[in-house]
């Protein structure tokens, strides 16, 4: 319920922002004598912004386990030591941090782990097969950590809010670049003509490029909060120490892009596009952060 009004009140606040900015600067008045009406824009931008993420969000389990081929396992009954261990300590961890115990799966792949779902008490936890087989049952667990402090966060579904917010701005600000150019620059007076169209490709383009850069900012922060989270959890910093150590002497497994920021390790296109920070710098915010 919570993280419904926090929805519906990013909208509304997304919306009043651009509302205001725009009566303080004229902008509303202008759009309104040629034409536009910048209220149904805001509410067009919005819901198109804050659409596709939700509904991602809301696809995000499926979308994982269809794309990695990730094997559920029952808790019921495991088909290994190996699986009753994982899914115990899961279990586990998910209690000391007072969420609904989430799914738990098993993919082949190079070491990497993830955790997905829109909602807290219904998410679920993945590791690959290289993970389990590089690493010491601690580190796993300090993996495990990480990951389920990911969802005691809340983070897939503020990450999801981020994305919607940035969406709303791109979708809404290239439109009015868009009608300005082709008004004012380009002097079409008969609805809208080719220059607005071309303005609003190349805007959604370098818009949507700062907006990554946003977003990802924000994932490198939520990366150190699950650090510390997983070490809060274990109730030492060692565990989650030694798991980022060990991940930085390998070539960490590729997620699909729909959710790769959920992994324990990832990248980007250079430092500012990074959905994860540097290992080195993970280790070193881990031991600066009080025992």
């Amino acid at each position: 319920m919570k993280r419904i009004i926090l929805f519906l009140a990013t909208n509304m606040a997304v919306m009043l922002v651009l509302s205001i900015t725009m009566n303080l600067l004229g902008v509303g008045r202008y759009l309104t004598a040629n034409g536009i009406n910048p209220a149904q824009l805001l509410v067009f931008a919005a819901v198109i912004g804050f659409g596709g993420s939700i509904i991602s969000l809301l696809m995000s389990k499926w979308m994982a386990k269809t794309s990695t081929g990730a094997q559920i396992i029952d808790p019921q009954a495991p088909r290994n030591p190996r699986e009753a261990w994982l899914v115990d300590t899961v279990h586990q961890l998910a209690d000391r941090a007072g969420i609904g115990r989430p799914e738990v799966a098993i993919y082949e792949g190079a070491p990497n782990a993830f955790a997905t779902g829109a909602f807290r008490n219904d998410s679920l936890v993945a590791v690959s097969t290289g993970l389990l087989s590089s690493m010491t049952e601690e580190e796993v667990t300090a993996v495990l950590g990480h990951e389920i402090a990911h969802i005691a966060n809340g983070d897939m579904v503020t990450l999801t809010l981020i994305q919607g917010v940035v969406n709303t701005f791109v979708i809404f600000l290239s439109r009015l670049v868009g009608y300005f150019i082709d008004r004012a620059i380009l002097k079409n007076e008969r609805g809208v003509g080719m220059g607005y169209y071309a303005s609003v490709f190349v805007c959604e383009i370098l818009f949507g490029v700062i907006a990554s850069i946003i977003v990802a900012w924000f994932s490198r922060q939520r990366e150190y909060r699950a650090d510390a989270g997983s070490a809060h959890l274990l109730g030492a910093r060692e565990p989650m120490i030694r798991a980022l150590a060990r991940l930085g002497g390998v070539e960490a497994g590729e997620l699909p892009k729909s959710f790769q920021a959920a992994g324990i390790a990832g990248g980007g296109l250079g430092a500012l596009f990074a959905s994860h920070p540097p290992i080195e710098q993970r280790i070193e915010a881990l031991r600066r952060q009080q025992a």
